[in-house]
């Protein structure tokens, strides 16, 4: 065949080739799957860094989603995997190696009741956060980064603050209370917190106090890694607040939950 010839088929070929291209929305000239938004967005969930929510035995009913949503919500998104009795996934070593964060969140009345769920994992839990990693304690889950019975992750420890000496809040009722967070007045949800005792050497950072002095919020070091709690509850949304008819004088916002988690977390 003439070389002229050869250049025209050549050229026709390459015009048809181009043309299906366009029809069928992909190149043709690529070995590789095109990425869709669809496949874009799972692989960006999956390179996330893993927080563990506890939601077993004990917690309320909107502790664990709460905290989960703002996880995921967050500047720097959290994929976020419930753990403990009735999740059909247990918390363990294998698991808190793959994690970033670890949350305990809020809820319940029966504090030996979940320590008894949590303790066999707690040899596992407290040798994670010493080799680097991040504990989250709301609550009922600071107090149970404290002792007797809990984790013991503390420099110093947890007490019950509502009718503690100079507490404003004299039961376990549902209230909002004033916070000084970060040199700010702020007020916060908050239903029968702990408050926080710490050694004279305690390498601890007070984030937030009671209007009586006592440490409200705190983040501490233990061995590489990094302990945070909270006695109120910054996660709260506003549907807390409404279902316990009450109401915030700041509105209904999360950037201390998110100073929280940022500062429990580090630059990691």
């Amino acid at each position: 065949m003439p070389l002229a010839a050869v250049r025209r088929l050549t050229a026709t070929t390459a015009l048809i080739l181009v043309s299906l291209s366009a029809l069928a929305g992909c190149s043709v000239t690529t070995g590789a799957e095109p990425r869709t938004a669809a496949s874009a967005s799972a692989t960006e969930a999956e390179e996330r860094p893993l927080a563990l929510v506890y939601n077993g035995p004990q917690g309320c009913d909107d502790c664990a989603p709460t905290i989960a949503s703002v996880l995921r919500k967050a500047k720097r998104p959290f994929r976020v995997l419930y753990v403990g009795p009735g999740t059909g996934r247990e918390l363990n070593a294998a698991i808190l190696k793959e994690a970033t964060l670890y949350v305990q969140p809020g809820g319940g009345s029966d504090l030996e009741a979940t320590w008894n769920d949590l303790e066999p994992a707690a040899d596992d839990l407290r040798a994670w956060v010493e080799a680097g990693g991040s504990y989250l304690g709301l609550c009922f889950g600071a107090y149970l980064a404290g002792s007797n019975p809990g984790l013991g992750l503390l420099p110093g420890d947890t007490f019950g603050w509502a009718g503690s000496e100079g507490a404003t809040v004299p039961d376990d009722r549902d209230t909002v209370i004033p916070v000084i967070w970060r040199t700010r007045e702020r007020h916060l949800y908050f239903q029968d917190g702990p408050g926080f005792t710490l050694k004279e050497t305690a390498d601890a950072t007070v984030l937030a106090t009671y209007p009586n002095g006592v440490p409200a919020a705190l983040v501490a070091k233990y061995g590489k890694g990094r302990v945070g709690v909270s006695g109120p509850h910054p996660e709260a949304t506003r549907t807390w607040y409404e279902n316990a008819d009450l109401e915030n004088p700041d509105g209904y916002q999360l950037d201390l939950a998110y100073d929280l988690i940022t500062a429990t977390v580090g630059k990691r």
